[in-house]
């Protein structure tokens, strides 16, 4: 994802003089062509994540178009009043890309974990929240925020995903969900690094005769309304599956609109309990202490469908 995340904002940058990249002491070595291209348009200003905001901000007032990069609870979290104020409230375009969502940086702890960053930013009155679940998902997650008024929060993992969207990039849109796959009678939401879980889950359920529709719901906000209400009528069970807190995610904003339309859809909700990470292990690890893997995923599914 950050490799596509970069070769897309080079393109990007080499069509358009307002492309501004701000970082703060991280991503050194994928950045490195963009800052042989772009000296002028690249600032690493060290672990100064609230000054960074500021910044983007002035920028952004200037009329420049600015992403900003950095390990998502340190650009986040560190940073939230600063987003608030000089971003939200100002409703400017900056766009934050934020590395290592969930529980990617299993090892190094709950403070590199990123489980809440979802609840807090969707929050903010004009923010988009975008959770790509593969390279094709991230290039036109970045490709489209360009186009955006306000503020826009792009989630990503690491390095070395799959491309999970055969349909192409070309049918990938902020604020639509990308139903990957169609079946019936189960719905699978899932966002981000988890929606490579959600197809094997569905792979372990086809082996008992169930064939779910499975929906990358890349954009958490706004979210899309008219797919969640599709799943509904044809299924009688929906599960989101997110690498977040249970409160305040996905699963939250499935929640919201299957109450206020009053769907009568029976939900699961996979994600991370409401705890904080209080062992060491990596992401595998953790996933499989919370329930996330596709075979326990399945297997809960089974016995809500009565398999």
């Amino acid at each position: 994802m950050r490799a596509a995340f970069c070769r897309q904002l080079i393109e990007l940058a080499e069509n358009d003089e307002r492309v501004f990249l701000i970082t703060s002491d991280t991503g050194f070595t994928i950045f490195d062509d963009y800052q042989k291209r772009f000296p002028d348009r690249y600032l690493n200003i060290g672990i100064c994540e609230s000054a960074m905001i500021g910044l983007a901000a002035g920028l952004a007032m200037a009329g420049k178009s600015v992403f900003l990069y950095g390990i998502i609870p340190f650009v986040t979290m560190r940073c939230f009043e600063q987003i608030r104020n000089d971003l939200c409230m100002q409703n400017l375009p900056v766009k934050i890309i934020g590395v290592g969502q969930g529980l990617t940086y299993g090892g190094e702890g709950p403070t590199h974990h990123s489980i809440e960053d979802i609840a807090i930013l969707a929050g903010l009155p004009n923010m988009t929240v975008v959770c790509p679940a593969d390279p094709l998902e991230t290039q036109k997650a970045v490709e489209e925020s360009m186009a955006l008024a306000g503020p826009v929060y792009i989630r990503l993992g690491k390095s070395g995903e799959k491309v999970l969207c055969a349909a192409g990039v070309e049918n990938i849109k902020i604020g639509k969900g990308n139903r990957i796959r169609k079946g019936a009678r189960l719905g699978i939401i899932a966002t981000g690094n988890m929606v490579e879980t959600a197809l094997a889950a569905a792979d372990e359920l086809e082996k008992s005769g169930v064939t779910p529709s499975v929906v990358s719901m890349h954009t958490v906000k706004p979210i899309d309304r008219a797919v969640i209400a599709e799943l509904a009528q044809t299924c009688e069970c929906l599960a989101t599956i997110e690498e977040h807190n249970v409160i305040g995610g996905l699963g939250g904003m499935v929640s919201n609109v299957i109450a206020e339309e009053k769907l009568g859809v029976k939900l699961m909700k996979f994600a991370v309990p409401d705890q904080y990470v209080d062992c060491a292990g990596s992401r595998e690890y953790h996933r499989e202490r919370y329930g996330l893997t596709p075979k326990q995923i399945s297997s809960k599914l089974l016995n809500r469908l009565g398999k």
